[in-house]
């Protein structure tokens, strides 16, 4: 659907009073919406609309794509784990346009000046609202890591996220995020915010004394007279990944046989069509599609990969359509069915970008946004510096954003070694961009960030990098948890993804030396999982890293990441750094 006139003018309005380079951006806006990027011809009768992990954004932002996104064993040169070119030609796009602009790092300071902004819910509910118009009946479902990621969502317990995906019109959501905001704050909006307007579903949460379900496992909607089910699977390693103690009195799990179960169930009820709505993690995913019959397809998240087409899988049942639409409110996945005869008989597939330039803002969801931030705008935009660099975060081993904060927290703690844990999420800044409270926010809002120090044996050090390395890079997905490299400051190492377990990282040096394993060294760190940390009365991160900020008095210089040395698995179709 391509703009109208109106809409065009509108958008260059906007574009004015915003102070945007009209011409760059006009023209941008003009080449992509006559391209027909968002003319998506319907196709079938039943239609899925999916948004997942956008981390609390509700403005537009820029958010660079990995350039490191290693695939081991099985999966190396399969999707997810393709980048830059590699990914643009597997998905058949052409470089330099405003789609392989969304998908990869290519020139992304370039292309981000060229082509604005991404995400937005303003921008989002105007696509969602002109999908539905043309697909009569189509589920908005939610993959989760939607109530975590900013300052907002952090002051208002994840409020303005449930308020604005209400008016979004979300259908179905499954977790992760959500659950660190505690479980009765997860069930006050389950049931009261939620109730008879959006279904919370995972098939994999139970209770720990007798294995009850916490949340419906699943839901059987109509859908043009066809029934089509949903089903939940939130993220099966939250008391791992994040605090147990928030979540103390559930079980989660990857959960094939329930699953099974679950499908079965939704199939003999009547279900034509059969959906998870899924938080494992890409790879994780396309192992449950090959293990677990009678799914459609499988629409996840968690590992924040704009995938531009569908993965098919095979298994004993037939097929499962697998695809995962990215992060931060930048991708909105749009998958059709057509039914026939009581079962799927072909499916189309398009992730769409959200330029927020090239899609005129949703009036009473940018009001909703405006009221929300209101009591918070002062906060939020208060400039703490200007970055002279790129400042990002997405990669397996490190981003100049988290380079900043385990420097800051290095020179404000006199600590010798930093940690910044191997967070997806966080938004991206251009060289020249100021460095507000919200966008360290956005690195670092948690409801349990606080910074430590300590001290680490260096034996210790080395077990820490290697249980993460296997987290990221074991070949058995359903061993992976779905984050990054545990980004080190100070520290210097070498990484075989493809080594065995325990035996990935070597060359740990400080200052050019080889790390002692028996000597201690002083650590500065932050989200910290113990429950004993939420009662040391530790600063919050982003208290340590805006006063060193502010020390600063002003421009901050480039980071350099500090990237391991890789002695095994390349070359890599997924590594171009």
């Amino acid at each position: 659907m391509n703009l109208t006139k109106r809409e065009f003018m509108q958008v260059l309005t906007a574009a004015s009073a915003a102070g945007m380079g009209l011409g760059r951006f006009a023209n941008a806006s003009a080449q992509t919406a006559a391209e027909g990027l968002y003319d998506i011809p319907k196709f079938g009768n039943v239609s899925f609309l999916h948004i997942t992990d956008c981390h609390a954004q509700l403005k537009p932002i820029y958010f660079r794509e990995p350039s490191v996104n290693l695939g081991v064993g099985d999966m190396k040169g399969r999707l997810p784990h393709l980048v830059g070119e590699q990914l643009l030609k597997a998905a058949k796009v052409k470089p330099g346009t405003a789609e392989a602009h969304a998908l990869t790092y290519l020139d992304f300071e370039q292309a981000a000046q060229r082509y604005g902004k991404v995400g937005g819910f303003a921008h989002l509910a105007t696509l969602v609202k002109r999908l539905r118009a043309s697909r009569p009946g189509a589920l908005l479902l939610d993959g989760g890591d939607t109530w975590q990621g900013s300052g907002t969502a952090l002051w208002t317990k994840g409020q303005d996220m449930v308020d604005a995906c209400k008016l979004l019109g979300v259908d179905v959501m499954t977790g992760h995020w959500e659950f660190t905001l505690g479980m009765e704050r997860v069930k006050e909006i389950v049931e009261k915010d939620f109730a008879g307007k959006v279904d919370f579903v995972a098939q994999n949460v139970k209770t720990l004394d007798f294995g009850d379900p916490v949340f419906k496992p699943y839901v059987i909607k109509p859908m043009n007279g066809v029934p089509v089910a949903v089903i939940g699977q939130a993220f099966p390693y939250t008391p791992i990944a994040n605090p147990r103690y928030m979540v103390k009195d559930w079980e989660f799990g990857i959960q094939d046989e329930n699953m099974q179960k679950v499908v079965d169930e939704a199939r003999a009820k009547g279900a034509q069509v059969v959906v998870v709505i899924s938080h494992n993690g890409m790879d994780v995913d396309l192992k449950m599609a090959s293990r677990v019959r009678g799914i459609d397809a499988i629409m996840g998240g968690h590992t924040h990969d704009g995938m531009p087409v569908a993965t098919v899988v095979k298994n004993a049942g037939g097929q499962t359509l697998v695809t995962n639409a990215g992060s931060n409110g930048k991708f909105l996945g749009v998958l059709d069915f057509d039914v026939k005869n009581g079962k799927v008989a072909d499916y189309r597939y398009k992730l769409l970008p959200v330029f927020a330039n090239m899609l005129p803002a949703d009036k009473e969801m940018d009001a909703l946004i405006s009221k929300i931030r209101s009591p918070y705008e002062a906060k939020l935009s208060e400039q703490l510096g200007v970055t002279e660099g790129l400042l990002y975060r997405r990669g397996n081993f490190n981003g100049t954003g988290d380079q900043l904060i385990v420097d800051a927290l290095m020179e404000a703690q006199g600590a010798q070694i930093a940690f910044s844990p191997g967070f997806r999420w966080g938004t991206t800044l251009l060289p020249g961009q100021p460095i507000t409270r919200e966008w360290l926010l956005d690195m670092t809002a948690t409801t349990y960030s606080y910074a430590t120090l300590t001290e680490m044996k260096g034996e210790m050090l080395k077990t820490v990098l290697e249980d993460v390395a296997d987290n990221l890079f074991n070949p058995d997905p359903y061993y992976q948890q779905g984050g990054d490299m545990v980004r080190v400051g100070g520290l210097t190492y070498a990484c075989d993804p493809t080594a065995a377990q325990g035996k990935r990282i070597s060359d740990m040096r400080l200052k050019g030396q080889p790390i002692d394993a028996g000597k201690n060294y002083l650590v500065a760190g932050w989200a910290p999982v113990a429950e004993e940390a939420a009662k040391a009365g530790n600063k919050m991160v982003w208290d340590v890293v805006e006063d060193w900020l502010k020390a600063k008095g002003g421009k901050v210089a480039p980071r350099q990441p500090n990237q391991p040395k890789l002695t095994g698995g390349l070359p890599n179709p997924g590594y171009a750094a």
